[in-house]
């Protein structure tokens, strides 16, 4: 059963911790999304939730409210979001992300924005009045039967690409986010020759196996394919040679098709 609260925060633009952006911006706490995958699962250490992740979101309501000062982010890198997804179901009643970029508007902050649901076009018209800014798709299968067990309540892959091709005809930089890749499952090859005419640029990253998210991924596993599971647990036990082979087949490609990309590819928690 879903739970869907109503909060008020003291705070919606926070300084980054990633090193390629300055603040990030997250107007919920948790997401409907429910991927297998997700590192964010970690938020329910600090926020007490014991439903499952997936099943559990609070609505910052208030997220509007607290964008003041706004001159101070004149510039500086704004990201949407990093411990939830900002068009996942609630934002279509909340439109809290809505919100918020409406406020940041006069200011010109440089946005970038990723998500995993098609409803990303609605807000096209914010988009358009940013100076600086790039629309994101994140994708990490083509075969909707793996998205629907993996992404459970994330647009299907057809419905992101047509998402990514919408934004691209309004004339807006975009990029593909090719996360994460899945040994033995993710075919990224497919996804470029699928989108590169309507994508300025892809970004890759690896399947992190994070403590939090290995049981859920064997169960997965032992389902879709059985053998992969030995395979996993060979490549996130021996050392990072396996990234690093498919990290240069991924330059290699990309340089040869003069496609545009940056790899962000987890090696030093690989064997942890």
């Amino acid at each position: 059963m879903m739970k869907l609260k109503e909060i008020e925060s003291k705070s919606i633009l926070v300084k980054s911790g990633l090193s390629t952006v300055d603040y990030v911006v997250n107007p919920y706490i948790g997401c409907m999304h429910g991927c297998i995958f997700c590192y964010a699962r970690f938020m329910k250490r600090f926020t007490g939730h014991k439903e499952e992740w997936g099943q559990f979101v609070d609505a910052k309501v208030n997220a509007a409210d607290l964008v003041k000062n706004g001159e101070k982010y004149r510039g500086k890198s704004v990201f949407f979001c990093s411990t939830t997804d900002p068009y996942h179901p609630p934002e279509a009643r909340y439109k809290l992300t809505r919100q918020v970029l409406e406020k940041l508007i006069p200011h010109q902050p440089n946005i970038s924005v990723q998500s995993k649901s098609d409803l990303i076009v609605r807000d096209i018209d914010l988009f358009k009045q940013f100076k600086h800014i790039i629309a994101g798709i994140s994708i990490s299968t083509l075969d909707e039967s793996i998205q629907k067990k993996v992404e459970p309540l994330a647009s299907s892959p057809k419905r992101r690409i047509a998402a990514l091709k919408k934004m691209k005809k309004s004339g807006l930089k975009t990029y593909c986010f090719v996360s994460p890749i899945f040994p033995g499952i993710t075919n990224w090859k497919a996804i470029l020759r699928k989108t590169k005419s309507f994508v300025d640029e892809y970004w890759f990253e690896n399947l992190n196996f994070y403590p939090s998210i290995r049981a859920n991924m064997y169960n997965f596993l032992e389902e879709y394919d059985p053998k992969l599971v030995d395979k996993y647990r060979e490549i996130y036990t021996k050392g990072n040679s396996y990234w690093y082979d498919v990290e240069k087949e991924i330059a290699s490609y990309c340089k040869k098709n003069k496609i545009k990309c940056k790899i962000y590819f987890h090696h030093k928690s690989m064997t942890k």
